[in-house]
Protein backbone atom coordinates (compact mmCIF):
# COMPACT_ATOMS: atom_id res chain seq x y z
CA UNK A 1 0.00 0.00 0.00
CA UNK A 2 1.28 3.63 -0.71
CA UNK A 3 2.89 5.52 1.70
CA UNK A 4 0.84 8.67 2.76
CA UNK A 5 1.12 11.34 4.80
CA UNK A 6 -1.30 14.11 6.64
CA UNK A 7 0.89 17.23 7.51
CA UNK A 8 3.69 14.90 7.54
CA UNK A 9 2.11 12.79 9.74
CA UNK A 10 1.82 9.10 8.36
CA UNK A 11 -2.02 7.89 8.01
CA UNK A 12 -3.55 4.48 7.45
CA UNK A 13 -4.99 3.91 4.06
CA UNK A 14 -8.45 1.37 4.29
CA UNK A 15 -8.89 -1.04 1.18
CA UNK A 16 -6.84 -2.10 -1.46
CA UNK A 17 -4.36 -0.12 -3.82
CA UNK A 18 -5.69 0.55 -7.40
CA UNK A 19 -2.98 0.22 -10.18
CA UNK A 20 -2.78 0.80 -13.78
CA UNK A 21 -4.38 -2.05 -15.83
CA UNK A 22 -7.07 -3.19 -12.88
CA UNK A 23 -10.67 -3.63 -14.10
CA UNK A 24 -12.29 -0.09 -11.60
CA UNK A 25 -13.46 -0.88 -8.53
CA UNK A 26 -17.57 -0.22 -8.28
CA UNK A 27 -18.46 2.04 -5.77
CA UNK A 28 -21.89 3.39 -4.30
CA UNK A 29 -21.75 7.44 -3.33
CA UNK A 30 -24.44 9.97 -3.05
CA UNK A 31 -25.04 12.88 -5.29
CA UNK A 32 -25.60 16.39 -4.62
CA UNK A 33 -29.83 15.18 -4.76
CA UNK A 34 -29.25 12.10 -2.52
CA UNK A 35 -29.57 10.18 -5.78
CA UNK A 36 -27.70 7.05 -5.36
CA UNK A 37 -24.33 7.15 -7.87
CA UNK A 38 -21.93 4.19 -9.13
CA UNK A 39 -19.41 3.66 -11.74
CA UNK A 40 -22.16 1.95 -13.92
CA UNK A 41 -23.91 5.33 -13.85
CA UNK A 42 -20.75 6.53 -16.18
CA UNK A 43 -20.33 3.50 -18.22
CA UNK A 44 -19.40 4.23 -21.59
CA UNK A 45 -17.06 7.57 -21.25
CA UNK A 46 -13.82 7.99 -19.88
CA UNK A 47 -13.98 9.48 -16.11
CA UNK A 48 -11.36 11.48 -14.22
CA UNK A 49 -11.96 11.08 -10.67
CA UNK A 50 -10.45 13.00 -8.33
CA UNK A 51 -10.60 12.08 -4.14
CA UNK A 52 -10.29 14.84 -1.66
CA UNK A 53 -10.47 15.73 1.68
CA UNK A 54 -13.02 18.51 1.92
CA UNK A 55 -13.96 20.68 -0.20
CA UNK A 56 -14.17 23.26 1.97
CA UNK A 57 -10.11 23.24 2.54
CA UNK A 58 -8.06 25.67 0.18
CA UNK A 59 -6.13 22.51 -1.48
CA UNK A 60 -9.21 20.71 -2.83
CA UNK A 61 -11.51 23.88 -3.20
CA UNK A 62 -8.71 25.14 -5.99
CA UNK A 63 -8.10 21.23 -7.68
CA UNK A 64 -12.14 21.56 -7.83
CA UNK A 65 -11.83 24.93 -9.25
CA UNK A 66 -8.56 23.72 -11.96
CA UNK A 67 -10.51 20.43 -12.85
CA UNK A 68 -13.88 22.20 -13.31
CA UNK A 69 -12.05 24.46 -15.79
CA UNK A 70 -10.25 21.53 -17.55
CA UNK A 71 -13.39 19.57 -17.94
CA UNK A 72 -14.70 22.32 -19.97
CA UNK A 73 -12.25 21.43 -22.72
CA UNK A 74 -12.54 17.51 -22.70
CA UNK A 75 -14.24 15.93 -24.80
CA UNK A 76 -16.27 12.56 -23.66
CA UNK A 77 -14.61 12.97 -20.27
CA UNK A 78 -16.76 13.12 -17.33
CA UNK A 79 -14.86 15.04 -14.11
CA UNK A 80 -16.33 13.37 -10.51
CA UNK A 81 -14.83 14.58 -7.51
CA UNK A 82 -15.20 12.48 -4.39
CA UNK A 83 -15.18 13.44 -0.68
CA UNK A 84 -16.80 12.71 2.32
CA UNK A 85 -18.42 16.03 2.53
CA UNK A 86 -22.45 16.15 3.28
CA UNK A 87 -24.28 16.17 -0.08
CA UNK A 88 -25.92 19.19 1.22
CA UNK A 89 -22.10 20.91 1.99
CA UNK A 90 -21.20 19.98 -2.07
CA UNK A 91 -24.15 21.60 -3.47
CA UNK A 92 -23.68 24.62 -1.29
CA UNK A 93 -19.91 24.83 -2.28
CA UNK A 94 -20.82 24.21 -5.58
CA UNK A 95 -23.13 26.81 -6.27
CA UNK A 96 -20.78 29.55 -4.62
CA UNK A 97 -17.55 28.70 -6.42
CA UNK A 98 -19.36 28.22 -9.96
CA UNK A 99 -18.82 24.72 -10.74
CA UNK A 100 -20.32 23.42 -13.58
CA UNK A 101 -18.35 20.89 -15.33
CA UNK A 102 -17.73 18.98 -12.00
CA UNK A 103 -19.72 16.45 -10.32
CA UNK A 104 -19.16 16.56 -6.92
CA UNK A 105 -20.16 13.04 -4.84
CA UNK A 106 -20.49 12.36 -1.19
CA UNK A 107 -18.53 8.98 0.22
CA UNK A 108 -20.11 9.83 3.49
CA UNK A 109 -22.57 7.23 4.16
CA UNK A 110 -20.60 4.22 4.36
CA UNK A 111 -16.78 5.38 2.29
CA UNK A 112 -17.36 3.05 -0.72
CA UNK A 113 -15.28 4.20 -2.67
CA UNK A 114 -13.02 5.39 -0.26
CA UNK A 115 -12.46 1.72 0.72
CA UNK A 116 -12.97 0.60 -3.01
CA UNK A 117 -10.13 2.52 -4.29
CA UNK A 118 -7.87 2.86 -0.85
CA UNK A 119 -8.01 6.02 0.20
CA UNK A 120 -10.22 6.27 3.34
CA UNK A 121 -7.79 7.34 5.64
CA UNK A 122 -8.56 5.08 9.08
CA UNK A 123 -7.58 7.91 11.38
CA UNK A 124 -9.81 11.21 9.74
CA UNK A 125 -12.33 8.91 8.31
CA UNK A 126 -11.55 11.63 4.81
CA UNK A 127 -10.59 10.45 1.90
CA UNK A 128 -6.61 10.47 0.90
CA UNK A 129 -5.98 13.05 -2.11
CA UNK A 130 -5.97 10.96 -5.67
CA UNK A 131 -6.60 11.16 -8.91
CA UNK A 132 -7.65 7.85 -11.24
CA UNK A 133 -8.06 7.73 -14.99
CA UNK A 134 -11.17 5.18 -16.01
CA UNK A 135 -11.67 4.52 -19.67
CA UNK A 136 -14.94 3.63 -21.18
CA UNK A 137 -14.13 -0.04 -20.99
CA UNK A 138 -13.91 0.74 -17.58
CA UNK A 139 -9.95 -0.38 -17.05
CA UNK A 140 -7.77 1.76 -15.13
CA UNK A 141 -5.05 4.43 -17.31
CA UNK A 142 -3.64 6.37 -14.81
CA UNK A 143 -2.95 6.52 -10.75
CA UNK A 144 -2.06 8.91 -8.07
CA UNK A 145 -1.96 8.52 -4.86
CA UNK A 146 -0.41 12.20 -3.48
CA UNK A 147 1.98 11.00 -0.94
CA UNK A 148 1.43 14.33 1.09
CA UNK A 149 -2.85 14.79 1.64
CA UNK A 150 -2.50 18.72 1.87
CA UNK A 151 -0.18 18.70 -1.14
CA UNK A 152 -1.70 19.06 -4.87
CA UNK A 153 -2.13 16.31 -7.88
CA UNK A 154 -0.21 16.39 -11.05
CA UNK A 155 -2.90 18.26 -12.56
CA UNK A 156 -0.94 18.08 -16.31
CA UNK A 157 -0.57 14.16 -15.84
CA UNK A 158 -3.94 13.58 -15.01
CA UNK A 159 -5.63 15.86 -17.99
CA UNK A 160 -3.02 14.27 -20.11
CA UNK A 161 -3.98 10.67 -19.26
CA UNK A 162 -7.39 11.90 -19.66
CA UNK A 163 -7.34 12.58 -23.17
CA UNK A 164 -5.73 9.63 -24.12
CA UNK A 165 -7.92 7.57 -22.65
CA UNK A 166 -10.51 6.03 -25.04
Amino acid sequence: MMAVTFKEKPVTLLGNEVKVGDQAPDFRVLANDMSEVSLADSKGSVRLIAAVPSVDTGVCDAEVRRFNEEASKLDNVKVLTVSVDLPFAQKRWCAAAGIENVQTLSDHRDLSFGKAYGVAIEELRLLARSVFVIDSSDKVTYVEYVDEVTSHPNYEAAIEAAKAAK
